[in-house]
């Protein structure tokens, strides 16, 4: 590992078709935005040869393969693939978000992938390793993905990858910070003008090889004098650690006792560790130089992809079930077993339409056949459910704005689909015969409201089907039509996924939008008993209206809804218009009486009335029940209730106390606090709605992207009168 020689890079602007599992590598890059990963991914094509960085003619012009990289990725907002090739294996690289707003993008990368890559900036120190990063560690280990870190941006002053990897091995050795170890040293050069020594290579701690990367290309030789001390005692810890993983028990007796183990053994239990994921290897990297072919640690990296990696042949795939939950026997990454494969990405492009990320866990997929398309169960986010067949259009491999064509893609690998009409981030693509479906990952919950209505006609005219089409990529939004409030509530991550979804809109969908303050739901009800007389007379000609209702409302117990109670005696309202009154009293507190929100919780007697003969009807006796509700409500105290939500803090212990303030300040009442794992408590707590409209943002910001929440409805409840009175005025302003 690191001292192969490089036998079969991928040519520049080829297509790589994968022929077995066992020649593909699916690794995700993760790391906090800033820390390098695009960069990195880059440097890694350019090392392979899928890129040529000079650029190369296409239709008479001159392109450059880094444009084509950096737009595709759209400033790391969104998953992207790149694939390579090295020693005879696919490598496929997934780029993540480092945004926090956009973890959707990160769990879908983590889902198509079998190893991940941790990427850590030296430049920034301790700070450069993110609670989310660590949080996304612990995701990792729990399933036992291999995972290596990759210390970047060694160029800069004062980064030090001795205390970088010091840091990395306290951070996410845990109880074993000996798993954490460098299989490198970086060699520097002459101190320059500011003090800092530029990276021109890396010493190999096993082999005790040098790899000079200053003439632009690797060379490798013996260390010098000066270099080999360097050196010592790092060696003996990483051959240790090495050994410890060992599954060889005679191994440590054997190296204590002072027997020299061969580099061969300790590198194959080197690789064995990092595939089992118990030995988490760090290595540095570092940007080509001016001209230069080849990025510092790009070789030595691409090595370890390859040869201590797992393939996919390595990983269990997701549990399946037949559409209606039966259960099936678990699938294998084998290319000749039944097709399971799952969209991990969902974009639209403007020239193909629709083009679907798709990784397949077993089968093989072919351009043209008809596949069955099997929903997620996303239906309270907006996405249709949907069991259907359809055509598979082209397959490619994407690189850059290029899609390169394949002519099939086998188990194990990832391709791009077109023209998958209904396909949706999170489907299972499966044979139509035989169609299955996946269990979904985890997905956080959109807790950010944005509300947003039309700017003009023409806008209110595509802005359903925009919409549908930008929930169908992305299944961390939601998409509510409050029906309360009458508001569109589009429920994001953050302001940045925020952000980015208006500009899709405007800029993809050619729709322009106006965000609107977002409402909740509140409600009313009486404070005491009250009564009120409906009367309702109009002679124009012709029959007239005639109907008089008299009333009694008294206030019930929380969440008795609307009670409508009928004590009409000797027929002073005739039978057939009893249910006429009941009909526009309910319709009156569906309208609210106070300030316009539904009436709740109330017990409404009929007690007397009038009718006419002739000019009495079902319009009028509706019209004289909304009437009498109304002037009771006039006489009675009004509360206004608010919708109260039980929402469940998890945070690192460090920051409880924080958030239990922070809850406290928004008229919250901390139910209790409870261990939740080591380090972490969950913290839950009644909260009103209204105070955590932008709580997903506050509690990051508090707990330093550590903090996670979720929230349930609970009811409503009477909100203090001096708020109570400044909605009323808000309302009474609005409405003129």
């Amino acid at each position: 590992m690191g001292d192969k020689a490089n036998t079969n890079p991928g040519a520049a602007g080829s297509a790589t078709t994968a022929d077995h599992p066992s020649s593909i590598r699916n690794v995700v890059l993760v790391g906090h935005t800033g820390s390098g990963k695009t960069t990195l991914v880059e440097a890694l094509a350019l090392t392979a040869g899928a890129v040529n960085r000079a650029g190369r003619v296409e239709d008479g012009t001159t392109v450059s393969d880094y444009d084509e990289i950096e737009h595709r990725q759209e400033r790391s907002v969104q998953l992207s693939l790149v694939p390579v090739e090295w020693n005879g294996c696919k490598i496929n690289l997934l780029d993540t978000p480092g945004y926090a707003d956009f973890v959707g993008e990160l769990r879908a990368g983590l889902r198509a992938a079998d190893a991940a890559l941790f990427i850590v900036s030296a430049a920034e120190g301790a700070e450069g390793i993110t609670g989310a990063t660590r949080v996304v560690w612990d995701e990792c280990e729990a399933v036992g993905m291999p995972r290596a870190i990759v210390i970047t941006h060694l160029e800069a002053a004062r980064a030090g990858f001795e205390e970088m990897t010091r840091v990395c091995a306290e951070t996410f050795g845990g109880d074993d910070p000996d798993a954490v170890l460098p299989l490198y040293l970086p060699l520097h050069g002459p101190t320059g003008p500011d003090g800092h020594a530029p990276v021109t290579g890396l010493m190999g701690l096993l082999t005790q090889r040098v790899f000079d990367y200053s003439s632009g290309e690797r060379s490798e030789s013996a260390p010098n004098g000066e270099q080999t001390p360097l050196v010592a005692e790092a060696r003996d810890r990483l051959i240790e650690g090495i050994i410890a993983e060992s599954e060889d028990e005679t191994l440590m007796d054997r190296y204590l006792g002072g027997e020299d183990i061969d580099l061969k053994t300790l590198v194959e239990d080197l690789e064995r560790a990092v595939a089992r994921g118990t030995f988490h290897p760090v290595l540095a990297a570092a940007p080509a130089a001016e001209g230069a072919r080849q990025g510092i640690g790009t070789v030595e990296l691409l090595e370890l992809v390859t040869g201590g990696f797992p393939t996919p042949l390595e990983r269990e795939a997701p549990a399946v079930t037949t559409p209606q939950g039966r259960t099936r026997p678990a699938v294998s990454c084998d290319p000749e077993g039944p097709l399971a494969a799952e969209v991990i990405k969902t974009s639209s492009d403007p020239y193909v339409g629709r083009v679907s990320l798709v990784r397949v866990f077993s089968g093989t997929l072919r351009p043209d056949e008809i596949v069955h398309l099997s929903g997620h169960g996303l239906e309270d986010r907006g996405h249709e459910d949907h069991d259907v067949d359809e055509r598979i259009g082209a397959l490619t491999s994407p690189f850059g704005k290029q899609q390169r064509t394949l002519n099939r893609c086998i188990a194990g690998d990832i391709a791009c689909v077109a023209k998958l009409v209904r396909a949706e981030t999170g489907d299972t693509i499966s044979a139509k015969d035989d169609p299955l479906l996946m269990a979904p990952w985890d997905m956080p919950d959109p807790l950010l409201p944005l509300a947003i209505r039309a700017h003009s006609k023409a806008d209110e005219d595509k802005l359903s089907h925009s919409l549908a089409r930008l929930v169908a990529e992305d299944p961390t939004m939601r998409l509510e039509q409050n029906p309360d409030t009458h508001q569109l509530v589009l429920w994001c991550l953050g302001e940045a996924h925020k952000d980015v979804a208006l500009e899709r809109l405007r800029t993809r969908y050619g729709v322009q939008v106006d965000v609107i303050p977002h409402k909740v739901s509140l409600r009313e009800t009486f404070g005491d008993r009250s009564a009120g007389r409906g009367r309702h007379v109009k002679q124009s000609g012709g029959h007239g209206q005639y109907a008089i209702c008299e009333i009694a409302v008294e206030p019930l117990p929380a969440g008795s809804g609307i009670e409508f109670v009928d004590k009409v005696v000797g027929g002073a309202v005739p039978r057939q218009f009893i249910p006429s009154v009941e009909k526009g009293v309910r319709a009156q507190a569906a309208r609210g009486v106070a300030a316009g929100h539904p009436l709740v919780d109330v017990r409404i007697t009929l007690l007397d009335g009038k009718a006419h003969s002739v000019d009495s009807s079902d319009a009028a006796f509706q019209t004289a029940g909304a009437l009498a509700l109304r002037e009771a409500a006039s006489e009675a105290k009004i509360h206004l209730l608010e919708p109260v939500a039980e929402i469940q803090v998890l945070v690192s212990d460090e920051y409880v106390g924080a958030v239990m303030s922070d809850l406290s300040g928004r008229r919250g009442r901390v139910q209790g606090t409870e261990q939740a794992g080591p380090g972490r408590s969950l913290v839950r707590a009644e909260v009103p709605e209204i105070e955590i409209g932008r709580y997903a943002l506050d509690l990051r910001s508090l707990s330093h992207g550590t903090g996670r929440f979720s929230r349930t409805y609970v009811r409503h409840e009477p909100m203090p009168p001096q708020l109570a009175d400044k909605v009323r005025e808000e309302q009474e302003k609005a409405t003129g």
